[in-house]
């Protein structure tokens, strides 16, 4: 039923000219916009159960840094897995996994269980249903436009944010965090999971047709156990210098993003006088302008050298961190400016990284692949989400991780532009493109 639907469906657009892959990227988004949704989440709770349980930043942060880890590492392994078993009941499985631990997070009372529901099962469920799955769908469906494609899969994040984290700070504040939990898990289960389970196709050959672009078929999906093709695919790469690259410069990323101002900017507010739903809404703030920012990285990446993109992205994250601590005490004012400078490059850095790991390692290869550089950035994450939370209870305020993380992403634009291209590419800025070596 689901195949005839989805069948039809395709053979209705084809007549307006519409391939049914952008079907694909809207279902794809809404599903990356729930995942998203619930890791908002993260920052609107920490005040909160730190005042009902007790429990201190640095307890609350370490259900956050395994969640964060296992979110990451989920990545490559996720590809392999929707390789193994289509990627349609590897999202539907994930979204139910997130329903029923968020509904059971209602539940805690000791901080082992946080790292269970919080940590774990989620970290694991919303690792399902990360980046990498951008990177699948592009590579999979799209030869055309795949740079645009990442972008606006990657700005479900931002639409996350914009969308829930209002919302879910007005009923944290409003209704208490159980209710928030609530309300993931009922999006989860009665939105998100039926256009999953109705309109998503593994690849374009289920229905029928071609990549956009393509002007020939792809060859069959390799059906590998999952776990093997990941650890082979990271015994493989981990030979070529320019993995390393990319993914210690997008440890970095991970660090100055999901690990100290995903989960920290919300608290520091707090600490700083703000209200919990306007230091919410500093989040959705850089979500509307991380928007703007990875929908315009994407369609960069698809004309422009992505090192010297990402040399950019990086070096200006790192000056908006350094003026973090100056501006979050003073005004306001102040920090909204940061936050729009910061947003623009929020997850801006994802189009470029996806477009060198296709370019050097192949595109039947990006998924594992990014995925284990993917790792690398939620590592990042969890060391920075920990530490900062170390930083704040050891010293009383989040100072010296802000100067730490801006210094780190002036290192990680150092180690972009030492990345050898497969391929020439145009440079922005007026840079010329650097020799392409093999």
């Amino acid at each position: 039923m689901t195949g005839s639907l989805s069948t039809r469906l395709a053979r209705r657009l084809e007549l307006r000219g519409i391939h049914y892959g952008w079907v694909v990227v809207a279902i794809s988004f809404v599903t990356l916009i729930t995942a998203a949704g619930f890791r908002s989440t993260i920052g609107v709770l920490i005040v909160p159960l730190q005042d009902e349980f007790g429990w201190s930043r640095a307890t609350i942060s370490a259900a956050v840094a395994i969640n964060l880890i296992l979110y990451g590492l989920g990545g490559p392994f996720a590809a392999g897995f929707y390789n193994r078993f289509g990627i349609r009941r590897v999202i539907a499985i994930a979204l139910g996994t997130i329903a029923v631990s968020s509904l059971l997070m209602t539940q805690i009372r000791v901080p082992w269980q946080l790292d269970l529901l919080l940590g774990a099962a989620n970290g694991l469920a919303t690792g399902a249903i990360g980046i990498t799955l951008a990177a699948v769908i592009a590579n999979r469906w799209f030869v055309e436009r795949r740079g645009l494609v990442v972008g606006m899969l990657t700005a479900s994040n931002a639409s996350g944010q914009l969308i829930f984290l209002p919302l879910l700070g007005w009923i944290v504040t409003s209704q208490g965090w159980r209710s928030a939990m609530l309300t993931v898990s009922l999006v989860s289960l009665a939105i998100t999971l039926p256009l999953v389970l109705l309109l998503l196709r593994d690849s374009p050959a289920d229905i029928g047709l071609r990549p956009l672009g393509a002007v020939v078929d792809d060859p069959p999906i390799q059906r590998e156990n999952p776990f093997s093709a990941a650890i082979g695919g990271l015994a493989t790469v981990s030979r070529n210098q320019t993995f390393w690259l990319l993914s210690s410069s997008f440890f970095i990323c991970g660090a100055t993003t999901n690990g100290l101002i995903g989960t920290h900017l919300i608290p520091a507010s707090i600490d700083h006088g703000m209200s919990g739903v306007t230091a919410a809404s500093l989040l959705a703030v850089i979500g509307v302008f991380d928007l703007v920012g990875t929908l315009g990285s994407g369609w960069l990446t698809d004309r422009y050298d992505p090192r010297w993109l990402l040399f950019w992205y990086y070096g200006l994250r790192g000056l908006s961190l350094l003026a973090l601590p100056f501006v979050i005490g003073s005004s306001n004012l102040g920090v909204i400016v940061f936050v729009v400078f910061y947003g623009l490059d929020w997850v801006a850095t994802v189009p470029p990284t996806v477009a060198i790991t296709a370019q050097v390692f192949g595109r039947e290869r990006v998924g594992i692949v990014f995925g284990w550089v993917f790792a690398a950035h939620q590592l990042g994450a969890a060391f920075a989400a920990f530490g900062a939370g170390a930083v704040r209870t050891w010293f009383g305020d989040y100072q010296g991780a802000f100067v730490t993380g801006g210094l780190l992403s002036l290192i990680a634009a150092g180690l972009v532009i030492r990345i050898v291209s497969s391929k020439p590419q145009r440079s922005p800025i007026g840079a010329a493109p650097l020799e392409v070596g093999s």
